[in-house]
């Protein structure tokens, strides 16, 4: 969630070239620059367009030449809205690298310069949501609703409601940033993040042919983009049509190498059988995962959970997992961390953690199948059976592999009560 909702912070003016134009505007904008090594104007084009590239890619090194880009912007001009545009960059840069609380800082202070940009504010709620403060973030967001400009605040808040546990809330409130992206015609990205924000909240609940048309409606507006695919490929799993989500999943790799996408390819053909072909996507999960300095920290939370969905390497998934407490506090940070404290048999810590991740109610069904088994390792039977069909509930499909282990725990709890 965390760049797509960054990226929607984004100009208009940036996200109007579509992917295949990105590296002739960077080139474009490094001549520019080269000519005229003041333009201060070029430098925050560029910078900018280094981010878009590093979204497409999947390359996280292009945030340090955006980072770079934005610096001898705000060295040339440090004052007035050109810092201000530049010093929200390197806000987003911040967030994308997940070091929240330095993009917290920089947003605040890219509004103490001033400027007609709106984009601070946004930047600073979602900051917020991954520090843990959603009072903050809807407050940050809220300020969106009395400003002019291109960022609708809508589907930000529809994520806050639905973390908080209002998913009637949420849905109604993503439908309104899908109809309000509507009329941004400089750009289709941001209705194709809406459509698939709005698909990812109908799935969680149960509502699959809702998800399914929303992710469909995401891909006709912006043919290829990968969280569409990705969240088409996880509903066609949840209709078991397994060849046609191994197939979208593979589409949504080639877009963009994430891990969570290689993680749930290799689950989709572990349940078709396919071992080898499985563990080759796993073995791509920790390679991204690795790739860098940069992606070590931006995957540690994706490769805690892989480690701790797939029962390996409990010692690391549960290292990763304090790494990323350290800098993140939002709910599914502590998520990963009591499923990894289950992992190492840490009932009591890990009850602890996933009764923080909750405190909510959020209506995620992966939150309620973890509260479920570490209940049960606790020894309540009644809490551990009550999470596991909240899970089932909210959607009996919730994911290809775990979907079965919550039926039949429920099942074995049910028959032991009898």
């Amino acid at each position: 969630m965390a760049v797509a909702l960054l990226l929607a912070a984004l100009s208009p003016a940036t996200l109007a070239a579509q992917p295949q134009a990105t590296d002739q505007l960077i080139k474009f904008f490094q001549s520019r620059v080269a000519r005229d090594p003041d333009d201060v104007f070029s430098y925050n084009k560029l910078g900018a367009v280094y981010v878009q590239k590093a979204r497409e890619s999947g390359d996280l090194t292009y945030y340090a030449l955006a980072e770079k880009a934005a610096r001898r912007s705000t060295q040339l001009v440090p004052q007035g809205p050109s810092a201000a545009a530049a010093t929200t960059l390197l806000a987003l840069v911040h967030h994308a690298r997940h070091e929240f609380r330095e993009a917290l800082g920089q947003a605040q202070q890219a509004l103490q310069l001033g400027g007609a940009d709106v984009s601070p504010h946004a930047i600073a709620g979602d900051a917020l949501v991954e520090l843990g403060d959603y009072d903050g973030a809807s407050r940050a967001y809220s300020r969106l609703l009395g400003l002019t400009g291109p960022r609708h605040p809508h589907g930000r808040l529809a994520y806050l409601r639905f973390l908080q546990g209002d998913a009637e809330a949420a849905l109604a409130g993503m439908r309104r940033a899908v109809e309000a992206a509507r009329g941004d015609s400089t750009s289709r990205e941001p209705l194709a993040w809406s459509q698939a924000q709005l698909g990812e909240l109908a799935f969680q609940i149960g509502r699959t042919a809702e998800a399914d048309a929303a992710y469909a409606a995401a891909l006709a507006t912006y043919p290829g983009y990968h969280r569409a695919l990705a969240g088409l490929a996880r509903v066609r799993g949840a209709q078991h049509r397994y060849v046609d989500a191994v197939d979208l999943y593979r589409k949504a790799l080639a877009a963009i190498p994430l891990p969570e996408y290689a993680a749930a390819l290799g689950d989709v053909q572990a349940k078709l059988g396919q071992r080898d072909e499985a563990r080759r996507q796993y073995a791509l999960v920790e390679y991204i995962g690795a790739l860098n300095a940069l992606n070590k920290t931006v995957y540690n939370r994706e490769l805690a959970l892989f480690y701790a969905d797939h029962d390996i390497k409990p010692v690391e998934a549960l290292h990763l997992a304090r790494k990323e407490l350290d800098v993140r506090r939002d709910i599914y940070t502590q998520d990963v961390l009591a499923w990894a404290l289950y992992r190492n048999g840490r009932f009591v810590e890990a009850e602890a953690a996933i009764k923080e991740a909750l405190r909510f109610g959020t209506p995620d069904p992966r939150l309620h199948f973890h509260a479920g088994l570490i209940h049960e390792a606790r020894g309540d039977a009644d809490g551990a059976a009550r999470h596991v069909a909240r899970a089932l509930a909210l959607n009996p499909d919730f994911h290809v592999l775990h979907a079965e282990t919550a039926a039949r725990t429920l099942e074995r709890l049910r028959a032991a009560r009898r």
